[in-house]
């Protein structure tokens, strides 16, 4: 089971690095990439090509600005690709969001929310759950656990107010 990643910078790690703890939670392991759609498109060309042959059963994809790079990744592979937009300029991710959510029909790119990792590396997770049982286990032990954690913070506000 494996998950890649691919960001179109280094400074998108510190956006990125929730997806990989997520993944490594549910035992997926991950390939991180930095490659950019406009200034290293032969790299990202052969990442998205040769991804299924390396194993890999679906792409995450997070870019910034112009974020071209998801949509670049899906027109090279039938994989499933999620984005990620990234807040990286004034227009705090709008930019990216929109640019990542507006994929021509028949090239799809799932679309989380700006900085969105976690969710990211979730949905890869419930996307590889129809194929991996175990995942499926996991995941719904994963909502049990925050189920008991929002139980957990209500016990404690509710002490508070009280007390």
């Amino acid at each position: 089971m494996k998950v890649a990643i691919i960001m179109g910078s280094d400074s998108d790690w510190s956006i990125v690095q929730p997806a990989v703890e997520v993944l490594k939670e549910f035992g997926i392991a991950t390939e991180v990439v930095v490659a950019s759609a406009h200034r290293t498109p032969d790299k990202v060309h052969g990442f998205a090509a040769g991804a299924r042959e390396r194993g890999v059963e679906v792409i995450i994809a997070a870019a910034g600005a112009a974020a071209h790079l998801p949509g670049v990744i899906a027109a090279y592979t039938t994989l499933p690709v999620i984005g990620i937009p990234i807040n990286s300029t004034c227009l705090n991710g709008l930019d990216a969001l929109l640019s990542i959510v507006q994929m021509p029909a028949g090239i799809p790119v799932a679309t989380m929310a700006v900085n969105g990792a976690k969710n990211a590396a979730i949905f890869a997770v419930q996307i590889m759950a129809g194929k991996h049982v175990e995942l499926a286990e996991k995941l719904v032990e994963n909502r049990s656990k925050m189920a008991e954690e929002v139980e957990e913070k209500a016990a404690r506000l509710s002490t508070k107010l009280l007390g």
